[in-house]
């Protein structure tokens, strides 16, 4: 009987480690990327054609491969994460979960990955990408032992979901003409720029550390009051890289709710941007978790609808 209630608890603990929650900062774009590649027809003038089994797998991959790349980072910097005060307290380093339990989980959602690009066949794509796309994710964990642009480096793994969801629903167009890749690299680009300047902002808590222990960061090289002009540079340029996308894809049929939605996310920025300072960082949760949240749901929506109204 203890055992048996013992596996949800190991369960919730898992989830809890691999932030499982923070899904929803990713899975939009996957499923605006979905859209988009649905609403623009072929090369030759025809549908793209989406079996029910093709959405069950994008879900599957985008969940799988964040589990994987979290759970290899938390491996990844056990010591690291046992001498920060801040991080001391998370499962491994706690003890409230073993290595071998950890590693074996990240193996299982990374053959769940793999599975999941298998589903797509006989688009052949995915599971080609997937060895590659899971070393590029994973290397996040090793890139703050020797660059500061680790921060871009999450902001590219991030941003690859939308390009391998197009890939993944319009392989063969993408095969025959490497362009068509356009409208989701344009998306890519501001999930990096996004993406880049939050985990900056987010380092910002770890500046003391991260230089006593020479890892690299924004923050740790730059300070904090220059981690913060550089993370609204980021934030800045992903709103012009939205405002840039219907004029480069004008058959997406992106119109004034778009529009709407891209002028709210700047103003969620600048809003993110006052709850947290430099020598004030006591809102960075809510900043980080609930705003982010917001943007990545409310731009599915808004050009979600746009695309399916232009």
């Amino acid at each position: 009987m203890s055992d048996t209630m013992a596996q949800p608890s190991k369960l919730r603990m898992m989830l809890e480690m691999i932030r499982f929650s923070h899904t929803i900062f990713a899975l939009p774009f996957a499923a605006l990327a979905t859209v988009m590649a649905i609403k623009l027809p072929l090369p030759d003038g025809a549908a793209v054609r989406v079996r029910p089994l093709d959405l069950v797998a994008i879900l599957i991959c985008m969940v799988a491969a964040r589990s994987v790349a979290m759970a290899f980072n938390r491996l990844a910097d056990q010591a690291i994460d046992a001498g920060n005060p801040r991080t001391a307290g998370r499962h491994l380093p706690a003890g409230l979960l073993g290595r071998h339990e950890v590693t074996i989980f990240a193996i299982l959602c990374a053959v769940g990955f793999l599975v999941g690009c298998a589903l797509f066949l006989p688009n052949w794509l995915p599971l080609a990408a997937s060895i590659p796309v899971l070393m590029f994710l994973c290397g996040y964990s090793l890139a703050k032992r020797f660059t500061a642009a680790a921060h871009l480096w999450l902001g590219v793994a991030l941003s690859l979901a939308p390009i391998c969801v197009w890939a993944a629903l319009r392989g063969s167009a993408v095969l025959a003409d490497p362009s068509d890749l356009l409208p989701p690299v344009i998306l890519a680009a501001a999930v990096a720029l996004w993406v880049t300047g939050f985990d900056i902002i987010y380092a910002c808590q770890d500046e003391a550390f991260d230089r006593s222990e020479g890892l690299q960061s924004v923050p740790a090289r730059f300070g904090a009051k220059g981690a913060f002009r550089i993370a609204a540079a980021c934030h800045a340029g992903m709103v012009l890289v939205l405002l840039v996308l219907p004029s480069v894809v004008p058959a997406l049929g992106l119109g004034w709710i778009y529009y709407a939605a891209v002028g709210s996310i700047a103003a969620l920025l600048i809003y993110e941007h006052c709850l947290v300072r430099p020598d004030d960082l006591d809102r960075i949760n809510q900043a980080f978790f609930q705003v982010n949240s917001i943007v990545s749901v409310g731009l599915l929506v808004a050009a979600g609808i746009d695309c399916w109204m232009g």
